[in-house]
């Protein structure tokens, strides 16, 4: 493998604490009680859209989906470098494959306003080869565009890349691409998901394993 390429929440770090204090506060606006974190957290990897289902059970197609969606996220942009953190093991992941001069890199959903600013918080916009954001390409994941814009910034073959992610759309963005997935069965995974038939190459349980597959 010549590098790996991550998604962002729910995989590489670990950001639903401030994704679910932005819906609460949201909540709170509307008069509604907060929600758990263990209730937020599942939906934490589906974005806004996700959010809002669960928060106020409104679909895009509704009237009012835009303006809710435009006020969730002028409330996130106040809070979302609160708390991110590095999964567990993450750290340790990095620092081999960066001591093995493995390339690894960012390509996430998140729009870029947020993506940047929150590695730049935990100090990874420097050490990662390529950062790719959701709106930088006309199709976001499950397409493989994304993806496919990490792989000629990093200048390898996608068929020499993993991709790691925690939601179906990871996987099926990484094998449209010709790459090797992976599911971080530690991201953000709804009891409802069924990861082992989403047609991953492999699946790990923690960060670390991850090494055994390089």
């Amino acid at each position: 493998m010549n590098a790996v390429l991550f998604d962002l929440d729910g995989t590489l770090v670990d950001t639903a604490p401030d994704l679910g204090y932005a819906l609460n506060i949201q909540r709170q606006r509307h008069g509604l009680l907060p929600l758990a974190d263990e209730q937020i957290r599942p939906y934490a990897s589906h974005g806004s859209r996700g959010l809002l289902a669960l928060g106020f059970g409104i679909m895009p197609e509704d009237a009012h989906f835009s303006a809710m969606r435009d006020e969730y996220l002028d409330i996130y942009n106040q809070v979302f470098t609160r708390s991110p953190r590095l999964f567990d093991g993450m750290q340790e992941v990095l620092g081999v494959l960066e001591q093995r001069n493995i390339l690894w890199g960012v390509v996430t959903n998140k729009p870029k306003r947020f993506t940047l600013p929150l590695l730049e918080s935990i100090g990874l916009h420097r050490r990662a080869a390529s950062i790719v954001s959701g709106d930088e390409a006309p199709q976001p994941k499950p397409s493989p565009q994304t993806l496919l814009m990490a792989c000629e910034q990093m200048q390898v073959n996608p068929l020499d890349c993993h991709y790691v992610g925690d939601a179906e759309r990871d996987i099926q963005a990484g094998k449209a691409a010709g790459m090797k997935t992976v599911v971080a069965l530690f991201g953000y995974i709804d009891v409802a998901d069924r990861p082992s038939e989403w047609g991953a190459d492999n699946m790990i349980q923690q960060a670390q394993e991850l090494l055994t597959l390089i």
